[in-house]
């Protein structure tokens, strides 16, 4: 049990004065946001990068409209969310890809549901095979796509120079293949925390995918491309016949599996 504080920063405790222990940085608020699961489903709807509105939230996550608006203006003041006014509209979307790693690092520890264990309908199937982790490419596809980067020698890790780095290098080979399969020039994308590429541990594969800048753009070259179509009532992405095409062409058997793994969309 713990006790008020003195002036002094000591409390009673049984009879005896013990200095209270400095707690830093405070983890707990953030953690009682994200911890109540109708926050959770709002934060996870947004965990794909996009914005909604408090109505379209408040349906995701099966509350009345005050309910979710109250919710949303505590993850607002909690720094979990932020707001877009677009003429009378408000629109919330996440903070910024650290809370988008931060509930990817929660999904991992809770360990993938049941339905991702032994998918038994085409939208968890789906999920699964290719979804958006905020904005770069996550699921078996993601995964399989980072391994055939590596297995080429277009992407290195620098783990062994930094223990415990997310950070990836892009090889002279890498500079080529992400300019030559996906219209890329890699020296030009602006660094973000972890450089412009790192490893981003997939909550569903126990596997990284590519996060990080050339991440986000990889996904979106593929979408300009015509390769994959995002899926507009969730975080699922689609392969499509073209982009399975192109992803053998360019990578063969690296990826062979995962493109077999869903039918492509049409």
């Amino acid at each position: 049990m713990f006790w008020p504080l003195d002036d002094d920063g000591w409390f009673t405790h049984d009879g005896t004065m013990r200095r209270a222990p400095t707690i830093a940085p405070n983890i707990a608020a953030p953690a009682a946001l994200i911890g109540d699961p109708a926050r959770a489903a709002i934060l996870t709807a947004l965990a794909d990068g996009t914005a909604r509105p408090a109505g379209e939230l408040a349906e995701i996550a099966g509350l009345s409209r005050p309910a979710a608006s109250a919710h949303l203006t505590r993850l607002v003041a909690g720094g979990l969310l932020a707001v877009e006014q677009e003429g009378r509209h408000r629109y919330f979307r996440l903070a910024g890809t650290h809370v988008a790693a931060v509930l990817e690092e929660l999904a991992r520890l809770a360990g993938p549901p049941a339905p991702l264990l032994t998918p038994r309908t085409p939208a968890a199937r789906g999920l699964r095979f290719a979804r958006s982790c905020y904005d770069h490419l996550a699921g078996e596809l993601g995964v399989a796509l980072a391994a055939a980067l590596v297995a080429e020698g277009a992407l290195r890790a620098e783990e062994d120079k930094v223990p415990g780095s997310k950070r990836l290098r892009v090889t002279t080979r890498g500079r080529a293949r992400f300019a030559t399969t996906f219209g890329i020039d890699t020296a030009a994308l602006t660094p973000g925390r972890h450089g412009i590429a790192c490893r981003c541990l997939d909550w569903t594969e126990r596997r990284w995918h590519l996060g990080g800048p050339l991440g986000g753009w990889m996904l979106e070259r593929m979408r300009l491309m015509g390769w994959v179509v995002r899926d507009e009532d969730s975080r699922a992405i689609r392969l499509t016949g073209p982009g399975a095409a192109a992803l053998e062409r360019a990578f063969g058997v690296h990826i062979s599996a995962a493109v077999a793994a869903s039918p492509p969309a049409p």
